[in-house]
């Protein structure tokens, strides 16, 4: 393989997790069965492995966040690895230096894998063509384009709770045009054969219907969700909005595009609910419905860590073969 910075090697390993754009519903399945074996019934202990011991994962969140570098830090913890969380906030990068500075620093300390997460477009391909053929690159979130192993998860927790994705109606709520986890969750549900994909948003907030080949896209909540086995309410990306002007206010939001007990009666009588957090309850969902019977967001979270366990061994594995040269 000439380029380190591709997914996959030239025998169709998985090399990096950069996205999930164009990887094969094989390689998902396969992603999603490693998963399942680090998944223990919640009253038994904490499924743990010591296949990364002697490795050092090293989290670097450029752009805040609790959630993603807690659970990529559990993974890496409860399969042996060494955890480097990088203190942004007082790093080199902040002085002034290079992401990729950093990057060559810390692989002269042997560090293994790299998750990255930036809120600039390309950061995680840029570090994965830089590193040496034996260093992971793993993408925890990328501007408003990727977010693969929030994809992963989402698609772990609709199959675990609706094992017949075909016959599926999923529907996603939220800011769309903005929302890194709606694109992976679209490619990796398309991908894994999901029967119908809605996206539902306020005229200001729709992606370019480019964006999602195959998606239905609605401005109005209850024609979305009608029939909708899979209701997944998104929060606004306000942060990565540079115009604010045309969104609507939160009161507003909550009226015509909030998740909430009306709107689910149009919805499959056993429909179930999601949100990648972090939730503004009140606005794009009720907490009502977050906290419910129906509601699989501790799910989520749950599934995240198995996910990026099954993705930390996976891409270690592949990268051992240049490890052991």
């Amino acid at each position: 393989m000439s380029d380190s910075g591709q997914q996959l090697t030239a025998a169709g390993e998985l090399r990096h997790l950069l996205t999930l754009e164009g990887l094969s519903r094989e390689l998902l399945m396969q992603i999603l069965d490693d998963a399942e074996q680090f998944l223990a019934p919640p009253t038994q202990q904490v499924v743990r492995s010591r296949v990364l011991s002697g490795l050092t994962v090293a989290n670097l969140f450029f752009e805040p966040s609790t959630r993603t570098r807690a659970s990529f830090e559990l993974a890496a913890g409860r399969l042996g690895a060494d955890v480097l969380n990088l203190d942004v906030s007082t790093s080199s990068r902040i002085k002034g230096e290079s992401i990729l500075d950093t990057i060559y620093t810390l692989q002269a300390m042997q560090v293994d894998s790299f998750v990255v997460r930036d809120a600039a477009a390309g950061v995680p391909q840029m570090i994965a063509n830089a590193v040496r053929p034996g260093v992971c690159v793993l993408n925890a979130g990328e501007a408003t384009v990727a977010h693969p192993t929030q994809g992963l998860l989402d698609a772990l927790t609709i199959r675990r709770a609706r094992p017949d994705l075909a016959s599926l109606k999923i529907c996603i709520v939220g800011d769309i045009a903005h929302s890194r986890v709606a694109r992976s969750a679209v490619q990796a549900l398309m991908t894994l054969g999901a029967g119908s994909i809605r996206l539902v948003a306020p005229p200001s907030l729709q992606p370019d219907a480019g964006l999602y080949p195959g998606a239905a896209l609605y401005d109005n909540i209850e024609q979305g969700i009608a029939g909708a086995h899979i209701v997944m309410a998104l929060r606004i990306q306000r942060e990565r909005i540079a115009d604010h002007d045309d969104i609507p206010d939160s009161e507003t939001y909550a009226q015509r595009f909030g998740v909430n007990p009306h709107n689910l009666k149009g919805a499959d009588d056993d429909v179930l609910v999601m949100h990648p957090g972090p939730m503004n309850r009140g606005v794009e969902i009720d907490g009502g419905v977050a906290d419910g019977p129906r509601s699989l967001v501790t799910e989520q979270v749950r599934n995240g860590v198995a996910i990026r366990m099954a993705l930390l061994e996976r891409v270690n594995r592949t990268a051992s073969q240049w490890r052991d040269t």
